[in-house]
């Protein structure tokens, strides 16, 4: 009896402990203190680096483990989550990856042209996959992110080198213009021109314009928006579609909806906006995306990505776990470049922040519904999930903010290159060949043929197919 006493007390103590672990396993954070959401950030971003592993040796620099089947991440996602560590360092001011940040946006250019077209990646390189790395080099010049040492390029002139590689791949032939998905012919998806790939496009444009006062990058920013509407991706209500196949003059529109379309759009429409001085026709546009964009993606204030998170399951991919985090960042860019904006952007990002903490843990994991509490939704990431939660919580501190992004002649210090990019369709070369690889190569080349030699004689032998 004493045993059986004992074993239920011990128990009983081990359930009030699981109880106090659960009360304490969500992120403590309060979102009416700065100093709270720098800590919290803090936290989350320490989880998200916990997956990078590309500055250990035997690594490599600037990606996240993949693609699969070697890990769940594509290149381009690494691109995104460095653009997300910039605007971390930007809003909360902990430099603590910003050397691995450089590091990574220096080694995935792709130099000499560096223009983010490596040639490791050549079997998934879209436009759109191009600009995410475009945009994170165009986000250190915006908010004077540590300039790279004066022999390395310079984080506005990589920016105009993905501009200028993707302006001239602009055609006309299908669709009356815009930029294909993909880059190489050979790729599934080159036959396919979508939003995503021309909103990037858009969204970099516009910053280069507002950056340089080169008007030439604003022109394409009306071209490429024009031609956006022209086609039928963006409609009259400000709904932002998918994409359109180039055989069919881009008329099947896929209307489905993803949130990372709209955050680019409302990035880019903002800018402008502030560069044309409060110019009504991009009020309206700001105006119309942002709307639009809080109705179908905040229905009850709390960030959704409609088109695959389902009340009842969710269908979203490894890429579209990491989409929130960009509609925070561009939301909260607009409320710095397009004051208008200000009110009904803060309050929705307070909201769906709040929501998003809920679904993080302490240890800074974080889930995917940010409308429960954390869901375990690990599988499809959760680099993504992570991404996301730090943009919503360090965006809150944009009201800390004075001044920024900055210009050419507002204090920005990084130097250009109008010319940059090289040839818009050559990715980068391999290495040249050294003795040590020539080696290499002579002992691979004899291990293959005398593979090849022993399994002629297994097929041809007694023990062969034929016998």
């Amino acid at each position: 009896m004493g045993g059986l006493i004992a074993f239920a007390a011990t128990t009983l103590l081990l359930l009030f402990a699981a109880c106090g672990v659960g009360a304490q396993s969500t992120l403590q954070v309060e979102l009416t203190s700065p100093s709270s959401i720098r800590s919290a950030s803090k936290v989350v971003a320490r989880s998200l680096l916990s997956h990078y592993n590309g500055d250990e040796p035997g690594q490599t620099i600037g990606i996240l483990p993949g693609p699969p089947p070697k890990g769940p991440y594509y290149w381009w996602q690494a691109g995104a989550m460095f653009g997300t560590l910039i605007d971390y360092w930007f809003y909360t001011g902990d430099d603590e990856y910003n050397k691995v940040t450089t590091q990574a946006l220096l080694f995935q250019a792709a130099p000499p042209l560096n223009s983010y077209m490596p040639a490791n990646w050549t079997a998934s390189l879209g436009n759109d996959d191009q600009g995410f790395w475009g945009m994170a080099a165009m986000l250190a010049a915006e908010t004077n992110f540590p300039n790279p040492p004066k022999d390395e390029p310079q984080w506005l002139a990589l920016a105009q080198a993905v501009f200028n590689t993707q302006a001239a791949r602009w055609e006309t032939t299908d669709c009356n213009g815009g930029l294909r998905w993909q880059i190489p012919p050979s790729n599934g998806g080159y036959n396919y021109k979508n939003t995503i790939a021309n909103s990037v496009f858009f969204n970099l444009a516009s910053r280069l314009a507002r950056y340089t006062e080169n008007t030439t990058y604003a022109d394409w920013a009306d071209k490429s928006w024009d031609w956006m509407v022209g086609v039928g991706y963006i409609d009259g209500e400000y709904n932002v579609y998918d994409g359109g196949h180039v055989e069919v003059n881009c008329t099947n529109i896929n209307k489905v909806q993803f949130s990372a379309n709209a955050a680019m759009l409302i990035h880019g429409s903002a800018i402008m906006y502030n560069i044309t001085n409060g110019n009504e026709k991009w009020r309206g546009r700001v105006d119309g995306l942002i709307s639009k964009t809080l109705e179908h993606f905040f229905p009850d204030g709390i960030m959704v990505e409609r088109a695959c998170e389902l009340e009842d399951k969710v269908q979203c991919n490894v890429d579209q776990h990491s989409f929130k985090g960009y509609m925070h960042r561009a939301l909260a860019t607009a409320a710095m470049v397009a004051p208008f904006t200000r009110q009904s952007v803060m309050t929705v990002l307070r909201s769906s922040t709040a929501g998003c903490v809920k679904a993080c843990l302490s240890d800074g994991t974080c889930g995917f519904r940010w409308t429960t509490s954390y869901d375990g939704d690990v599988a499809n990431g959760p680099a993504g999930q992570e991404m996301s939660a730090l943009a919503a919580l360090s965006t809150l501190l944009v009201e800390q903010k004075n001044q920024g992004p900055f210009t050419n002649k507002t204090g920005g210090t990084s130097i250009g290159d109008p010319n940059a990019g090289g040839n818009p369709f050559v990715l980068q070369p391999p290495p040249p060949v050294t003795t040590g690889w020539r080696a290499g190569a002579g002992i691979l080349t004899a291990v293959v043929l005398a593979t090849m030699v022993g399994g002629l004689a297994w097929i041809s032998g007694p023990w062969g197919e034929n016998s």
